[in-house]
């Protein structure tokens, strides 16, 4: 396995259609990063939930798993479902997050996603990020489009389980779905770590980057 460092990711834009997407796909990697970075700056874009208990939900939630971190959210009122009948608004949302943010890293839903609301979100993001490192991240749920990943991120077994329990704490509205329990996370996370030799881990969808050897 070939690992890429970073090196110290001070500032970090989010995207996702819907209010606990963004901890499903990646919680673990949130809070391992704001652990290593004092004052992760976080950008957050989420597309429906706005004047909603879920928008509370978000909050709180995204507060837990960037703790410490320097979060500006910002929750929009489009209908679930209904993104791309909103396509202006969600272009112009994403393109506010552009100018607000610099961003070394952008979490996105993936392409391959069968929610067309993550869809959208995934084709736009490249749009307006367009000299960024742009990754996918995967949402557990009931349709069967569970990716095959090309970017893993280790995770120790504490964050993969702090992850699952935060999830489950933070989304009550979520609790009655079947999937939605500390045993679905864990699996797919560990799922994860076996495909990159790590106890736990976070996977992500790359459609483009570039690599620089030997200097700057």
């Amino acid at each position: 396995m070939i690992r890429l460092g970073t090196g110290a990711v001070r500032e970090i834009a989010l995207l996702a259609a819907h209010c606990d997407d963004l901890a499903i796909g990646l919680g673990g990697t949130l809070l391992a990063m704001a652990n290593a970075v004092p004052g992760l700056r976080v950008r957050a874009l989420v597309l429906s939930g706005a004047g909603t208990d879920r928008a509370m939900e978000e909050q709180d939630a995204l507060s837990a798993f960037c703790p410490g971190a320097d979060l500006d959210l910002r929750i929009l009122d489009i209908p679930d479902g209904y993104a791309p009948a909103h396509w202006e608004r969600v272009k112009d949302a994403v393109a506010a997050l552009r100018r607000g943010s610099s961003p070394e890293v952008v979490f996105a839903p993936h392409r391959g996603d069968a929610h067309q609301d993550h869809r959208l979100l995934a084709e736009l993001t490249p749009t307006e990020f367009r000299d960024h490192l742009v990754l996918g991240y995967e949402i557990l749920k009931w349709e069967n489009d569970t990716p095959q990943p090309t970017v893993f991120h280790p995770l120790p077994a504490g964050i993969a389980e702090r992850k699952a329990e935060l999830l489950v704490k933070h989304y009550p509205s979520q609790r009655t779905r079947d999937w939605f329990d500390e045993q679905s996370f864990l699996a797919l996370s560990r799922l994860r770590g076996v495909q990159c030799r790590a106890p736990h881990a976070e996977a992500f969808l790359l459609d483009k980057a570039t690599i620089t050897f030997g200097g700057a």
